[in-house]
């Protein structure tokens, strides 16, 4: 009797250890800020001649943050990591825009490269974070979506996908891993569907 005691004893310890040792997670929902000019609901997509021009027109307005342009300002926040989302129309209006901030004349982007441009969410730690980013998953459905380039430096990491991973079909769900807990943010279709 005393070693069945002590059996159950040792799983009991070994269990409270392995949920004591797992990374706690955490789940929020994304927002997207609202960039009303010119509507948009079909999501990130391939660069086009009509998308390229509305990214044109967006990055000439230039100011310090105008949401067309930075609609992915404060994405999944937490206290743990900053998202950066680039996109086809991303690079095009940031590249207007930057040089329109510098009183400088809208330059012409140029389309072949925006057309070979993918989608990349980059990781930054929020200063004061003590979580160590370790990794990003994508999820759509609940299964994983494997990036098609993947780079951890400084505490963040790059991670690029092609277009189906953020098709504005469903929702997804992005897991910021940290080393001691998980972050795990639900974009859900109708912001996802807002993004360019």
């Amino acid at each position: 009797m005393r070693s069945f005691h002590a059996v159950a004893a040792a799983i009991l310890v070994a269990l409270a250890y392995a949920f004591a040792a797992a990374p706690a997670s955490a789940q929020i929902k994304a927002q997207a800020r609202s960039a009303p000019t010119p509507p948009w609901n079909k999501g990130i997509l391939p660069i086009s001649p009509e998308s390229y021009y509305n990214a044109i027109e967006c990055g000439k307005q230039g100011g310090q943050d105008p949401p067309c342009v930075f609609y992915g300002t404060g994405l999944c926040k937490n206290g743990d990591f900053a998202i950066a989302l680039y996109t086809p129309y991303k690079s095009v209006a940031y590249e207007v825009w930057r040089v329109v901030s510098q009183k400088q004349p809208p330059p012409q982007p140029n389309y072949q490269q925006a057309q070979q441009t993918r989608i990349t969410i980059g990781i930054t730690p929020v200063r004061g974070s003590t979580n160590t980013f370790t990794d990003l998953a994508l999820k759509r459905g609940g299964r994983a979506v494997a990036p098609v380039a993947r780079t951890l430096m400084d505490g963040g990491g790059r991670f690029t996908f092609d277009f189906p991973a953020f098709a504005a079909t469903g929702s997804v769900t992005l897991e910021l891993v940290g080393k001691t807990k998980t972050i795990s943010c639900l974009i859900d279709q109708p912001v996802l569907a807002q993004f360019r």
